[in-house]
């Protein structure tokens, strides 16, 4: 398993054994439910060598075994490689092509064209050939076309885009992406805070079958505006259900897959992004009787599925030190959100029943911060 904790939780709740291969000092590697854990290669970095250590794994099981992964760094890996791991491992992914289309921003634009998807006006930049545009409809979400990474954090930070309501902040920011090399997406900017964004997240066999499906809604993020996600919640969503099935025939999609959607003030459903891998919703999902990995791996392995159901509408998650930050910021008392903290059926790597994860996972960063003071002194 190439994941994090939800994803592990996941997969352990419905008595998978599973295998992790994480970064160390990775909570995912103290879990009870990692069964053994490998050597770590970064699949941007080093994906030869992250091959190589899959494979050697693979190869020294009784049986072929599943793999799963959880973010784009992987789920590229594993499309590009597919035919290479494939005499490895079981695993499910979508069409490359259309793998490339929903990860690349500039190529998912053109396939919202082609398609006719509902996604905001947008359109692809690059800073340091193209002059700053001047026509633009304000206010606009300015976002980097690849990964985050070192260049981008100087600019924005933790954030996953910036909001820009003038000419004026772009001309100031333009020379910066220009020299950092950043190419971007401007993309106009739907009313409403990040409560606004809901997802449909499905699971569909190589028949065309959904399996498995479920709508949720995010509560928090931190940074509050375009941050990660820090509290989300299950819900029961007809017209996101509906979108999200209408767009799962038009991409012609088998796997798995997360559509992000914003609603406007109107009620209209703007598509934002599609993730076509496994997400930390999937911990969620299962805790709210509708648990996809499980589905995936009893159709990988040839066992029966569970019995199709209906998410239950109401159940949480929360990523608590930073939903705590971001409680705060919008103004909830810590006294209140506690008892709601607690309250939540799913939390990012805490949990009473496997404690270890976020136990290690402290002492790890704790001894690391040390290490490195000692080294500088």
């Amino acid at each position: 398993m190439l994941g994090d904790t939800d994803l592990l939780r996941a997969l352990g709740m419905a008595g998978v054994p599973c295998v992790v291969a994480a970064a160390p000092g990775d909570p995912a590697r103290y879990s009870r439910f990692a069964r053994a854990v490998l050597d770590w290669a970064d699949a941007w970095e080093r994906p030869a060598a992250l091959l190589e250590l899959l494979e050697r794994f693979a190869a020294a099981q009784a049986s072929m075994p599943a793999l799963f992964y959880e973010e784009d760094r992987e789920l590229l890996l594993i499309s590009r490689q597919r035919e290479r791991l494939s005499g490895y491992f079981r695993f499910v992914v979508p069409d490359a092509t259309l793998v490339e289309d929903l990860v690349d921003k500039a190529r998912f634009q053109a396939l919202a064209r082609r398609l006719d998807l509902p996604v905001p006006p947008a359109r692809v930049m690059d800073p340091s050939t193209d002059p700053v545009p001047l026509d633009l409809q304000f206010p606009v979400a300015l976002k980097p076309l690849v990964r985050r990474g070192d260049q981008w954090t100087p600019i924005a930070g933790a954030a996953k885009a910036l909001r820009l309501d003038t000419t004026l902040p772009l001309v100031s920011l333009w020379p910066r992406l220009a020299t950092a090399g950043i190419p971007v997406l401007l993309q106009q900017l739907i009313p409403g805070p990040e409560t606004c964004i809901e997802s449909y997240h499905v699971y569909v066999d190589e028949q065309g079958e959904t399996v498995g499906e479920f709508t949720g809604r995010k509560i928090r993020t931190w940074p509050p505006a375009y941050g990660d996600s820090t509290a989300l919640v299950i819900t029961d969503a007809p017209d996101v259900t509906a979108l999200g099935r209408d767009l799962v025939g038009r991409l012609g999609l088998r796997g798995v897959a997360k559509f992000d959607f914003k609603r406007a003030p109107d009620g209209r459903l703007y598509l934002l992004e599609i993730n076509p891998r496994f997400t930390l919703w999937h911990h969620l999902g299962a805790r709210a009787g509708v648990n996809i990995p499980a589905l995936v791996y009893a159709d990988l392995v040839g066992l029966p599925r569970a019995g199709a159901r209906q998410a239950r509408a109401g159940v949480r998650w929360c990523k608590p030190w930073d939903d705590a930050a971001s409680a705060r910021a919008a103004g909830v008392p810590f006294l209140r959100w506690l008892p709601w903290a607690f309250g939540c059926e799913a939390k990012r790597v805490m949990a009473w029943d496997d404690p270890m994860p976020f136990v290690r996972a402290v002492l790890w960063r704790g001894m690391s911060r040390v290490t490195k003071e000692m080294r500088h002194a």
